[in-house]
Order: structure tokens, then C-alpha cells, then sequence
């Protein structure tokens, strides 16, 4: 499974965590807490690599990937 980075932010006016995910665009998600807010956005990654495959699009790697030591 591919790891795409995540910001998690506060949104004052919606009340709710945001995730974007900075490779994909377009790729967002949110939750009433940060873990559900990555929770939903692993789903939301899913789908949208589901879309640009049925679509003939490219999949970005990561630009950022853990290293192991």
C-alpha cells in the first residue's frame, strides 16, 4: 500500500478537521476528530486512485516516503 502524506487542519468555520492530501489534488476529507478525518481520507485516497485508474490517468508517487532505519 502506498503512503501519501496528509495535512490535518482545524476549520473554525465548519467545526470539523480537514485532511488534504498534497499529491493528489483535489483530494480532501474531513471528521468530527483528526483520526476520523484521516480514517475518511485514507477512503477518499482509495477512490480517487480507483477514478484516475478507470480514467486512464497517471497516479502520482508520494513525494515524501518514510524511511526505514
Amino acid at each position: 500500500m502506498i503512503k501519501y502524506s496528509m495535512i490535518v487542519s482545524w476549520s473554525e468555520d465548519d467545526k470539523v478537521y480537514i485532511v488534504s492530501v498534497p499529491d493528489l489534488p483535489g483530494c480532501m476529507a474531513d471528521g468530527e476528530t483528526p483520526e476520523k478525518a484521516v480514517e475518511n481520507a485514507q477512503v477518499i485516497i482509495n477512490e480517487w486512485i480507483e477514478t484516475a485508474q478507470m480514467l486512464g490517468r497517471d497516479i502520482p508517487q508520494p513525494s515524501f516516503s518514510a524511511m526505514s532505519v
